[in-house]
C-alpha cells in the first residue's frame, strides 16, 4: 500500500471486549482478534480500528483510560498486542488505535495526585478545578451538562469541583498545561514506534475549553448529536474551540516523523463547515461523517449528504469517510426497519417493541446502504458485526446493562450496550464461538444462524455480499473520480459512475425500475426481468 492508503480504504471497527474471547472469562481480548485475523483477512479490508483496550476501571467501555502506554490485564498484554499488529500486517492489514485525549480515568496516577493534593498544586492544574457558585460554593462552577446526564461538575471533599463532560470517572485534561500536550506526544510516538499505522481520536473537538473567569454558561437544549449544541452556541465554551487546531498541527509533524506517516481520523460531531477545519493539509486526514451515518433511507437526503461531503472534504484535499454505524449508535438494520424519524431512545426503553423494528425490511435496506458506502469515492469504516446483518439487541435486561448513561440519567436512556453485544462466530456453543462461556452480554435467540460459520458460502448472506463488494471495489476504489449519472439518477433512485465502467444504483423507493443492459458485478438482492427492485442497490460494469 502507498503512504495515501487512507484514501480509498475499508477500515473494520472491533470493540475489543465483544470480538472475541480466548481465556474464557466472556470478555473478548487482544489474543481473541489475532485468532480470528483469518476473518478479516477474508472479508478483504484494509486496516482495523481497535477500540480502547488499555488499562480501565471500565465504567465507560474502556473510553476511562488509566494508563495509555499499556493493555489492560482483563484483554491481554502489551506482547499480546504486539503479536496481533504483526499478524495483521501479515496479512496486509494496517492498524489504527483509539486515543483518549479530553480525560482520562479517575484511576490514572495524575488524577490521583490531584486529588491528594491542595487547591492550587500543580498537579491540580493538569486537570480542570474550579470553586464553585454562590456565598459557599455549593454551586457548580457553571451550568455544563454531561453527555452521559447531569452536571458536567463533580465537588471534591476540601470544596473545589472537577469538569467532567461525560461520565464523573473521566476527569476532563487542562489542555492548555503543557504537561499535557508533551504528554499525548510522547503517547502518539510510543504506539507509533510499535507499529500502529493510524490513530482515531475520540472527541475530537472538545480538548479545549474557554476557562476564562467567570465560566460561561451555556444555552442548554434537549441533548442531540453536539450538532444542536453548536447551533445554539456558536462561540461554545467547551465544544470546537479553535486553540485544539494548535494541538492538531503540532500532531501532524509528530505523525510525518514515521516512515510511512502515520494517519488520523476525528471523531467531532460538527457541522460541515466547523469540521473541515480540522482536516486541512497541516492538521488531521479524515473525520468521521456522521452526517451519512444519519441520513435517512432517502434518495434526495443521500444526494444532499454525498455532494456537500464530496465538496467540504475536497476543498481541503482529502476525501470523504462513509459510515453507517459504530460501537455508539443503533446498528443500521433496525433503524432502517423502523419508521422514519423514530425516537431512538425511546424505542429502546420500550425493549424494542414500540414501534416494532421490520428486521427483514431493515436487512435488505441496510445491504442496500452498504453497497451504496461502498461504492463512493474516498474510504468507509465498517463495524463489526455489519458484515453479519446483526439487529440492535434493544431488549437486554436492565441487570445486564453497563453503559454510565443508563445509571446517569436515571434510566431514561437505556445507551449503547445493543450495539455491543459479542458476536456470533458459530452456530453453536456457550456463546456461539465467541468463547467457551457466556459473553459480557447475552446473545439473542436467532443469531446462530447469523453467525460467520452459519452464513460462509451461502451466496444470499450478507457476509458473502461484503465479501464479494470488497473484492470487486478494488478494482475501481483507486479511481476518485465521481458523477451522476444524468439519465438514471432522478426520484428515488440514486445513479453515478465511477471510473470509466462503473455505473452504481440505488432504488431508495418501493416500486421496481428498468435496469440497463450491462453486466452485474454485485446486487444487494436478487434481480428478476431487468428490472432493479425496491430497496435494493447494483454495481454495474459498462
Amino acid at each position: 500500500m502507498s503512504d495515501t492508503w487512507w484514501r480509498n480504504a475499508v477500515i473494520y471497527q472491533i470493540y475489543p471486549r465483544s470480538f472475541a474471547d480466548t481465556n474464557g472469562d466472556g470478555v473478548g481480548d487482544i489474543a481473541g482478534i489475532t485468532r480470528r485475523i483469518g476473518h478479516l483477512a477474508s472479508l478483504g479490508v484494509d486496516a482495523v480500528w481497535l477500540s480502547p483496550f488499555y488499562p480501565s476501571p471500565w465504567a465507560d467501555g474502556g473510553y476511562d483510560v488509566a494508563d495509555f502506554r499499556d493493555v489492560d490485564p482483563l484483554l491481554g498484554t502489551l506482547a499480546d498486542f504486539d503479536e496481533l499488529v504483526a499478524a495483521a500486517h501479515g496479512h496486509g492489514i494496517k492498524v489504527i488505535v483509539d486515543i483518549v485525549p479530553n480525560h482520562t480515568s479517575e484511576q490514572h496516577p495524575w488524577f490521583r495526585e490531584a486529588l491528594a493534593a491542595p487547591p492550587g498544586s500543580p498537579a491540580r492544574e493538569r486537570y480542570i478545578f474550579r470553586d464553585g457558585r454562590g456565598p459557599d460554593g455549593s454551586l457548580p462552577p457553571s451550568n455544563w451538562e454531561s453527555r452521559f446526564g447531569g452536571p458536567a461538575w463533580t465537588r471534591l471533599p476540601d470544596g473545589q469541583w472537577y469538569l467532567h463532560l461525560f461520565a464523573r470517572e473521566q476527569p476532563d485534561l487542562n489542555w492548555t498545561n503543557p504537561e499535557v500536550r508533551a504528554e499525548f506526544v510522547d503517547i502518539l510516538r510510543f504506539w507509533s514506534r510499535r507499529g500502529v499505522d493510524g490513530f482515531r481520536i475520540d472527541v475530537a473537538n472538545s480538548l479545549f475549553k474557554d476557562l476564562n473567569e467567570p465560566l460561561r454558561d451555556v444555552v442548554v437544549i434537549p441533548k442531540g448529536s453536539g450538532l444542536e449544541d453548536i447551533a445554539a452556541n456558536p462561540d461554545h465554551p467547551h465544544w470546537d474551540r479553535p486553540e485544539v487546531h494548535e494541538v492538531y498541527r503540532e500532531w501532524r509533524q509528530v505523525f510525518e516523523e514515521f516512515d510511512p506517516p502515520r494517519v488520523a481520523v476525528a471523531e467531532a460531531w460538527l457541522p460541515n463547515d466547523r469540521l473541515v477545519r480540522y482536516l486541512r493539509p497541516d492538521e488531521l486526514h479524515q473525520a468521521f461523517n456522521f452526517e451519512f451515518l444519519r441520513c435517512p433511507w432517502d434518495a434526495t437526503a443521500y444526494r444532499r449528504v454525498i455532494d456537500a461531503s464530496i465538496a467540504f472534504t475536497a476543498s481541503v484535499g482529502t476525501v470523504a469517510t462513509w459510515v453507517l454505524s459504530n460501537h455508539d449508535v443503533v446498528r443500521p438494520v433496525s433503524v432502517l426497519g423502523l419508521p422514519t424519524g423514530t425516537d431512538l431512545n425511546a424505542w429502546l426503553l420500550s425493549d424494542g417493541a414500540e414501534p416494532p423494528a421490520d428486521v427483514e425490511l431493515g436487512r435488505r435496506r441496510a445491504r442496500a446502504a452498504a453497497l451504496l458506502e461502498l461504492a463512493l469515492p474516498g474510504s468507509t469504516y465498517v463495524y463489526q458485526g455489519e458484515e453479519l446483518g446483526l439487529p440492535e439487541v434493544a431488549d437486554l435486561p436492565a441487570e445486564v446493562l453497563q453503559d454510565p448513561q443508563w445509571e446517569r440519567t436515571g434510566h431514561i436512556a437505556k445507551g449503547r450496550d445493543g450495539c455491543r453485544v459479542p458476536i456470533p462466530w458459530e452456530r453453536s456453543g456457550p456463546s456461539l464461538g465467541f468463547g467457551q462461556a457466556p459473553g459480557w452480554l447475552p446473545q439473542p435467540p436467532g443469531w446462530a444462524e447469523l453467525s460467520v460459520e452459519a452464513q460462509t458460502g451461502d451466496p444470499g448472506s450478507t457476509l458473502e455480499l461484503y465479501r464479494t463488494a470488497l473484492r470487486v471495489r478494488r478494482e475501481f476504489r483507486a479511481d476518485e473520480s465521481f458523477a451522476w449519472d444524468e439519465k438514471y439518477d432522478e426520484g428515488d433512485v440514486l445513479a453515478f459512475t465511477r471510473g470509466e465502467h462503473v455505473l452504481v444504483l440505488v432504488n431508495t423507493g418501493s416500486d421496481p425500475v428498468t435496469l440497463p443492459d450491462a453486466e452485474v458485478l454485485v446486487s444487494s438482492a436478487p434481480l428478476s426481468d431487468g428490472t432493479l427492485p425496491a430497496d435494493t442497490a447494483v454495481w454495474l460494469r459498462r
